[in-house]
C-alpha cells in the first residue's frame, strides 16, 4: 500500500546523498517533495501542513547544520515525525478488572468489521484470553451467518440468540451477550454491530445505544485503507455521534496509497491500535507507529519479522535441527521439507523479503519472487521414498524420472534440487567442523566446535595483506582508497560490522541460494 510514497520519499533522499552540507535552498525543495509525496499518498492537507512545519524547522536547526552527515539526519528527522503523526507509541488494549472485557466494533458497511471480529477473537485467543463474538448485525443479509462462519474458523465461539435479516433487537443481543459471558467464562466479548453504506442519523442512534447498554472498554472504529482522504470525514462523525477510542485499518494489503493510515491519527487524536493486511484470519496484528514509519521509508521491520519467525518455528524442532545441521551428513530432504513447511508458516516470501533492511529498493524484484517455487519443491520431496529423502545418493536417473513424474515437474527440476541439496549439505558438513568453504578463518556455529585462529595469528595475517597491498600512483585514487579505509575504521570503531567493497558471497552460499 505505501509502495508509491515510499518511492517518492527514496528519490527525494537520494538527491540529498554526497552533499556534505545542506542549504535552505536544498531544504526547502526536500520538504515541497516530502508535501508532494504525502498528498499524492491521499493524507489529508490537514495533516500535512503541521508534519512539514515540523520537519522543516528541525530540518534547518542546528541538528543538521551541525551533523557529520545531512542527509543521513533528515532522514532521522522525516522518521521520527512519521512516527509521531502515526501515533508516536503502541497503543495496546485496556482490559477491565472485573471481566468479562467489552470490545464494540464500529464502522461503514463494507469495512470489513464481520471479518474483522474473528481476527480479533483469534488473536485473543492466541494471546491466553477466552473471546465471544457477538453477532449484534440484524439487518444486514445473512450478516449473523457470516460471522458464525468466521466464528467457526478462528475457534472463538458466537452468541446469536437472533436470526438477523431484519429480525432481532441488537441492543437487547448485545445487552444479554455480557450475562452469557459472566455463565460461559468468557473473559472478553467482541460486539460486531451493524454498518450502512453511508453515515445516518439511525445508524448513529442504534450504535450510541448499544454502547450505553454494554459500556464498552474500547470502542474500535473499523476503518477501510482503501477510502482515501474520506477515511477523515468518516472517522471524525462517527467520533462525534458515537465516540471511539482506537481505530483498526483493514485491507492494508489493496493497491490504494494509505492516505488514511497516515492522516487519522493525527486528526482525531484516536491511534491506530491494529492492523488487518490479508484475507486469512492470521493477517493481523498489533499496530506499531515506529514499524510502519521504518517500512515506508525503506529500512524494513527486523522486530516483526522476528515475532513472526518465534510464531512459526518450534523451539525444540530448531534446537533439533541446529543439532542436525552441525553434523552436515544427518541433513536429511525431509529435514529440509521441514525448514519449507516452517517458512511457509510465517508467509509469503516476498512479504519476509519485504521486511528486511534495503529491500525497498528491490520492488521489481520482490514482486518476482515465486512462492510457487515452495511448492513444487515440496511436491518434488513427497514424491521420494523414505530411503530416497535419507539418502539422495540412491536416487539414479529412472528414480529422477519417477519422481518427476509423480511431480508433475521435468527431470531438470529434479536434477537441480538434488545439486543445490548436495552443496548446502557439503556446507553445512563444513560450518560443523569450523569453517567454510572460501571464507578461511571462519569459526563453526557452536562452541568449541573447530580451532579458532588466534589473536596473534590474526594480527600476522592482517600485516601480511597490508604489506602485500600496493599503494596506486593516481592521487585521486589513492585519495579514494584512503576515505575509504578511513570509513571502515569509523565504522568499526561505532561496532558496525566493516564489510570490504565489491564484497561477494563465496559460491556454496550461491548454490545453496539457487
Amino acid at each position: 500500500m505505501f509502495d508509491t510514497l515510499s518511492d517518492r520519499l527514496a528519490a527525494t533522499f537520494k538527491s540529498l546523498r554526497g552533499k556534505g552540507r545542506l542549504s535552505e535552498e536544498d531544504i526547502d525543495a526536500t520538504c515541497r517533495e516530502i508535501r508532494i509525496a504525502l498528498l499524492e499518498a491521499d493524507v489529508a492537507l490537514a495533516a500535512v501542513r503541521p508534519f512539514i512545519a515540523a520537519v522543516k524547522e528541525r530540518a534547518l536547526g542546528a541538528e543538521v547544520s551541525q551533523a557529520l552527515n545531512p542527509a543521513q539526519q533528515v532522514i532521522k528527522i522525516v522518521n521520527e515525525e512519521l512516527v509521531k503523526i502515526l501515533g508516536g507509541e503502541t497503543r495496546r488494549l485496556r482490559f477491565a478488572k472485573q471481566p468479562p472485557t467489552v470490545i464494540m466494533l464500529a464502522g461503514l458497511q463494507g469495512s470489513g468489521k464481520t471479518t474483522l471480529a474473528g481476527k480479533l477473537g483469534r488473536w485473543l485467543k492466541s494471546n491466553g484470553h477466552a473471546p465471544v463474538l457477538v453477532a449484534a448485525d440484524l439487518q444486514r443479509p445473512n450478516a449473523v451467518t457470516q460471522l458464525q462462519v468466521v466464528g467457526e474458523r478462528a475457534g472463538v465461539p458466537v452468541y446469536a440468540p437472533e436470526p438477523g435479516n431484519g429480525v432481532g433487537d441488537p441492543v437487547k443481543v448485545a445487552k444479554d451477550s455480557i450475562e452469557f459471558a459472566r455463565a460461559k467464562a468468557h473473559d472478553v466479548v467482541v460486539v460486531d454491530t451493524a454498518g450502512r453504506l453511508g453515515i445516518d442519523d439511525e445508524l448513529m442512534r442504534q450504535a450510541a445505544n448499544i454502547r450505553d447498554a454494554v459500556n464498552p472498554q474500547e470502542i474500535l472504529f473499523v476503518l477501510d485503507a482503501m477510502i482515501g482522504q474520506d477515511a477523515v470525514t468518516t472517522a471524525q462523525a462517527f467520533l462525534d455521534g458515537v465516540g471511539f477510542d482506537g481505530v483498526v485499518l483493514t485491507k492494508l494489503d489493496g493497491d490504494a496509497r494509505g492516505g488514511a493510515a497516515l492522516s487519522v491519527a493525527q486528526l482525531t487524536g484516536r491511534q491506530v491500535m491494529f492492523a488487518s493486511n490479508g484475507e486469512k484470519l492470521d493477517d493481523f496484528d498489533v499496530f506499531h507507529p515506529d514499524r510502519m514509519a521504518s517500512r515506508i521509508l525503506g529500512m524494513g521491520d527486523m522486530l516483526s519479522l522476528i515475532e513472526q519467525a518465534e510464531k512459526a518455528f518450534d523451539a525444540d524442532q530448531a534446537e533439533e535441527m541446529a543439532r542436525k545441521l552441525m553434523g552436515g551428513d544427518t541433513f536429511t530432504l525431509d529435514d529440509f521439507l521441514a525448514q519449507m513447511e516452517q517458512i511457509r508458516k510465517m508467509g509469503s516470501l516476498s512479504k519476509i523479503m519485504g521486511m528486511l533492511p534495503g529491500m525497498g529498493e528491490m520492488k521489481q524484484q520482490l514482486n518476482q519472487v515465486d512462492d510457487k517455487e515452495i511448492d513444487r519443491v515440496q511436491a518434488i520431496i513427497r514424491s521420494m521414498t523414505p530411503q530416497e529423502r535419507r539418502e539422495p545418493k540412491v536416487i539414479n536417473g529412472s528414480r529422477r524420472a519417477r519422481i518427476a513424474k509423480g511431480s508433475g515437474v521435468h527431470v531438470s527440476a529434479v536434477n537441480n534440487l538434488l545439486e543445490r541439496f548436495a552443496e548446502a549439505q557439503k556446507m553445512m558438513k563444513s560450518m560443523g567442523r569450523g569453517g567454510v568453504p572460501g571464507l578461511p578463518g571462519m569459526p563453526g556455529f557452536g562452541a568449541g566446535n573447530g580451532r579458532r585462529m588466534s589473536a596473534k595469528a590474526k594480527a600476522n595475517a592482517q600485516a601480511q595483506r597490508q604489506k602485500n597491498k600496493s599503494r596506486s600512483g593516481n592521487p585521486a585514487k589513492r585519495k579514494a582508497d584512503e576515505a575509504a579505509k578511513a570509513e571502515r575504521a569509523a565504522a568499526a570503531a561505532n561496532g558496525a560490522p566493516a564489510v570490504p567493497q565489491n564484497f561477494e558471497l563465496p559460491d556454496e552460499f550461491k548454490k545453496m541460494l539457487g
